[in-house]
């Protein structure tokens, strides 16, 4: 059997801090989803518009063709996954058992983070429609996205199944 911890949120999470350091603590191989939105998206964002689930189609489909590509048994994805469009896609595109980690953190110190981002193509101006768009999946495993790194990756790796034999 395949995974995909899929480390999910909206900016300023902290998704590709705590994917990269998930990555570290269990060896499983690290993919950022902001790597594979096209120009035109990344443009439209930095304008402060924000994507819609048409926009993301290509941007699933390469995420997808990148964690099918991986021979690793488990593998961590940092992605939004803000839609039940992206949520679906991936489970539906990624040849895995996908399971869905939700940084949780409180509106203001998403704002702050974003704040410390310079020339990320993020704005903050579209941190409202990106919470405006989340759709947690029910079966997702909610994280404090306020605890130490540590700590937090601790907890990730507790909640998801063991490793495979």
């Amino acid at each position: 059997m395949k995974d995909l911890a899929v480390i999910m949120g909206v900016a300023g999470s902290g998704k590709t801090t705590t994917g990269e350091a998930l990555s570290a603590a269990t060896g499983w191989p690290f993919i950022e989803a902001d790597a594979h939105h096209s120009g035109a998206n990344r443009a439209k964002m930095a304008s402060g518009t924000p994507l819609t689930d048409a926009d993301r189609v290509d941007w699933v489909a390469s995420i997808a063709a990148d964690v099918n590509a991986s021979p690793a048994p488990r593998l961590v994805l940092a992605c939004s996954a803000l839609t039940p469009f992206v949520q679906a896609a991936l489970q539906d595109q990624c040849e895995r058992t996908v399971r869905f980690v939700w940084l949780d953190v409180p509106e203001a110190l998403l704002a702050e983070r974003m704040k410390t981002r310079p020339g990320h193509f993020m704005p903050v101006s579209l941190l409202q429609s990106q919470l405006d768009a989340l759709t947690v999946p029910p079966a997702a495993l909610r994280m404090d996205g306020t605890l130490p790194l540590a700590e937090l990756v601790a907890r990730i790796r507790n909640a998801l199944a063991p490793d495979p034999a």
